[in-house]
C-alpha cells in the first residue's frame, strides 16, 4: 500500500455568500471535500485496491472486516460523486473498478469475506449494491463479465441469511433488489419479510424505532428514511416499490418536518444516540427528500441544513490533517468507540454526501440558502414517538430536547442507563457525559456507597402543550444496578446487571425556551435504605461559553445541598466537563420537589433570574407566560 505518501491537498473555491449566506458552501465545496476524503483514504489502499487499511484500532470483527468496511463506505461516497458528475470522475470509477475485481476474486488470498461468512459484510454489501446501482452505466455495465459474475456470487450469499429485526433488514432488501436487476438470484420472501419488519417498527409521523425497544436515534433518518428512497431508485418498476411509493414518501416528508427542528444554529445535529461517529450522515434524509421529491422543506432550507452539518464538523476537526475521518465527534475521541467501530466505520458519514448524486443544475444546488427554524425564531415542538419536547432559542442557536420517551429499552426493564439514550435532556451544543452513572440531566437517588440510580424502563406519562409551555413526564421505580462484566457488547443499550429497586420517582418537565421547571415526586423511600436526592443540570465544557444552572424552588420538599461535578479530562467536545446539581442535604423523604434548570449563553441567566414561582402553585417564566401546577397534573392525569 502507499500510506507513506503525502496527504492529498484540499482545494476549495472561495465561499459564496450570495448563494449560501449562512454557510458559504456550494456544490463545488462539497465536491472538494469528497475528493479530498477519497484521495486521502486511497493512500491506505492495498496495491489491488481491494482493501483500505486505515490507521487506528480494529473493531471486534477484526482487520479483514474493517478494511472491507473502509472500501465499501468510501465507495458509497464515490458513487454519489460519480452519479452526479459521470464525466468528471473517471479517476474515481477506475480506482474502485479495480478493487471490486480483486475483492471478489476467489483466487485472491486477500479477498473480502462474503456476507455468508461475516455478519458485518452484510452491512457493507448494501453500500456496494447501492453504489453500483447508482453508477450502473459508468461502472457495472463496463465491468468484464468475469468480474460481474464474481460480484453476483459474492452478493448472492445474502440470500436466506438471517438479519436482526432492526435497520439491518434494509441491507438485505437493497442487495437482493440489485441482484434481481442484474440477472442474479434473489428471494421475494427475503424482501417481503424485510419490508414487513420495517413496517412493524413504524411509530408514527415519520418515526421508526430501531428494533422492538424504545430506540430512537439518527438511524431513523440515515437508515429507515434513506434506504426506501434509494430502493425506489434501484427498482422503479418493481410492483412493491410502486405500491409503497406514496407511503414511504409521506413518511419521509413527515420525518423531515421534525428533523429540521433538531439542528442547531451552529449546524450540529442533535447529539443523542449511538453511532455518532457517523457525524454528518445526519444530513442524508434531507438529501433523500430532494432526490426523491418527498419533502415539504424548501430546497434552500434542505441545503442549509446539510451544509451546516458539513461546515460544523469540518470547523471542529472531524477531518484530520491527513484527510481522514477519525472516531469521535469533533476530533478523535477513542471513548466513543463501540464494539462494532473500526477505523473505517466513520465513513458512513458518506451518506451525508448523497446530495452530490444530484447534478449541479438541480434546484437544491441553485436555490439560495434559507434559515434553519432555530435561526428564524424561537421554536417549540412536541415529537411524540421518541417522547421529546423541543425548545430552540434563536439568541444562541441552541436546540434542546427533554426526553420522556427514549431509553433504548422497554418499559419495566431494569438495566443501567445508556448515556446516549436515557438522559432527561440532550442538545445540539452539549455532549452527554459518557459515564452511565452521572448527574447529567438527572434525577437520581444516591445511596450510602455513592451509587446512583438508573431510570431505564420508565413509564412515559405523555406530553402536552399548555398555552405555550411544553410539558412531558415519566415515572420509574429507579434501580441501583450492579453491572454484569459479561453482559455483552455495546450496541447502544445500557449495561445489564443485578438491580436493587429504589423508590418510585416521577419527573415532570415544564419548558419554555432556555428554562425548564423540573418537578420531582418521590414515593416509597425507606428508612432502611436511606438515599439522598440529586437533580443534575446540563453538562457543559468550561470553554463552550454556555451557562448551565440548577436552582431550588420553594415548592414541596427542601433542596438544601448544591454543588458542581467536574471532570478535568478530555471529552468529545473539550477538556473540562462540569455539571451543576442540587439535592437534599440528608436522606430524601416522600414528597414533591422543584428545581429550575437552564442552559444557554451567559445572557440566559436573565431568563433564569426572571423566572419565578408564585404561591400557591403558580409558575411564571421570564416572558410572563404563567402556568398553574394543578393544570399540569390534570393534563397528565396525575394525582395532584
Amino acid at each position: 500500500m502507499s500510506s507513506t505518501t503525502a496527504p492529498s491537498a484540499l482545494i476549495l473555491p472561495a465561499l459564496d455568500r450570495g448563494l449560501s449566506p449562512y454557510t458559504g458552501l456550494t456544490r463545488a465545496h462539497w465536491c472538494g471535500y469528497a475528493d479530498h476524503l477519497l484521495r486521502s483514504a486511497h493512500r491506505y489502499g492495498t496495491a489491488d485496491h481491494a482493501n483500505i487499511h486505515l490507521p487506528g484500532a480494529n473493531s471486534a470483527y477484526g482487520p479483514r472486516s474493517d478494511s472491507l468496511e473502509a472500501f465499501a463506505r468510501t465507495f458509497l461516497l464515490a458513487s454519489f460523486r460519480i452519479a452526479g458528475d459521470p464525466q468528471g470522475t473517471g479517476w474515481i470509477a477506475e480506482w474502485y473498478a479495480q478493487g471490486l475485481d480483486a475483492g471478489t476474486n476467489p483466487a485472491n488470498p486477500d479477498r473480502w469475506p462474503t456476507p455468508g461468512e461475516l455478519g458485518q459484510a452484510k452491512v457493507e454489501a448494501a453500500s456496494l449494491a447501492v453504489g453500483l446501482a447508482l453508477t450502473r452505466d459508468v461502472l457495472w455495465d463496463k465491468l468484464p463479465q468475469r468480474v460481474q459474475e464474481q460480484l453476483i456470487a459474492w452478493f448472492e450469499t445474502v440470500i436466506g441469511e438471517e438479519y436482526p429485526p432492526i435497520n439491518w433488514v434494509w441491507f438485505q432488501i437493497v442487495v437482493e433488489t440489485f441482484l434481481a436487476s442484474i440477472g442474479g438470484r434473489s428471494s421475494d420472501e427475503d424482501i417481503d419479510a424485510g419490508l414487513a419488519i420495517h413496517d412493524s417498527l413504524y411509530r408514527g409521523h415519520g418515526w421508526f424505532a430501531d428494533g422492538p425497544e424504545r430506540a430512537y436515534d439518527h438511524y431513523v433518518g440515515w437508515a429507515f428514511q434513506v434506504y426506501p428512497q434509494l430502493w425506489a431508485l434501484m427498482a422503479p418498476a418493481d410492483p412493491r416499490v410502486k405500491a409503497r411509493k406514496a407511503l414511504d414518501g409521506e413518511r419521509l416528508a413527515d420525518f423531515l418536518d421534525d428533523a429540521a427542528y433538531l439542528v442547531g444554529g451552529n449546524g450540529a445535529p442533535l447529539i443523542q444516540g449511538r453511532s455518532l461517529i457517523y457525524r454528518f450522515a445526519a444530513a442524508a434524509p434531507f438529501w433523500a427528500g430532494e432526490l426523491s421529491g418527498h419533502t415539504r422543506l424548501s430546497p434552500g432550507l434542505g441545503r442549509r441544513t446539510a451544509s451546516g452539518m458539513l461546515d460544523y464538523f469540518v470547523r471542529h476537526g472531524a477531518v484530520t490533517d491527513d484527510g481522514l475521518l477519525s472516531i469521535g465527534w469533533h476530533g478523535e475521541f477513542p471513548g466513543m468507540k463501540q464494539s462494532y467501530s473500526g477505523a473505517g466505520s466513520p465513513y458512513w458519514a458518506a451518506k451525508g454526501f448523497m446530495g452530490l448524486a444530484m447534478p449541479a443544475d438541480h434546484r437544491v444546488w441553485t436555490a439560495v440558502e434559507e434559515p434553519l427554524p432555530v435561526e428564524a425564531g424561537d421554536t417549540q415542538r412536541l415529537i411524540a414517538a421518541p417522547g421529546w419536547q423541543l425548545d430552540g432559542t434563536a439568541a444562541d442557536g441552541v436546540v434542546r430536547i427533554r426526553n420522556h420517551g427514549t431509553d433504548h429499552a422497554n418499559a419495566g426493564v431494569a438495566i443501567a442507563d445508556s448515556p446516549l439514550y436515557a438522559r432527561l435532556g440532550y442538545s445540539t451544543h452539549t455532549f452527554p457525559d459518557v459515564e452511565p452513572e452521572s448527574l447529567d440531566n438527572a434525577v437520581v437517588m444516591v445511596d450510602a456507597l455513592g451509587r446512583l440510580t438508573h431510570r431505564t424502563g420508565f413509564e412515559s406519562l405523555g406530553q402536552e402543550d399548555l398555552g405555550g409551555v411544553q410539558v412531558g413526564a415519566s415515572r420509574a421505580t429507579v434501580n441501583w444496578i450492579e453491572p454484569d462484566p459479561d453482559g455483552g457488547p455495546d450496541h447502544g443499550s445500557g449495561a445489564k446487571g443485578a438491580p436493587t429497586p429504589g423508590p418510585e420517582v416521577t419527573v415532570v418537565s415544564l419548558t419554555r425556551g432556555a428554562v425548564e421547571l423540573r418537578l420531582v415526586r418521590v414515593r416509597g423511600t425507606s428508612p432502611g435504605r436511606p438515599a439522598v436526592l440529586r437533580i443534575g443540570g446540563w453538562p457543559v465544557d468550561a470553554a463552550s461559553g454556555l451557562v448551565s444552572e440548577v436552582r431550588a424552588l420553594p415548592w414541596g420538599g427542601t433542596l438544601g445541598d448544591a454543588g458542581t461535578w467536574n471532570r478535568k479530562a478530555p471529552h468529545p467536545m473539550g477538556e473540562h466537563l462540569t455539571i451543576p446539581w442540587i439535592g437534599t442535604s440528608g436522606a430524601a423523604v416522600d414528597g414533591d420537589y422543584a428545581a429550575l434548570v437552564g442552559l444557554g449563553r451567559e445572557d440566559a441567566r436573565a431568563d433564569l433570574n426572571g423566572t419565578s414561582f408564585l404561591k400557591p402553585g403558580r409558575f411564571e417564566f421570564a416572558d410572563g407566560t404563567a402556568i398553574d401546577i394543578a393544570s399540569v397534573w390534570t393534563a397528565l392525569q396525575l394525582e395532584g
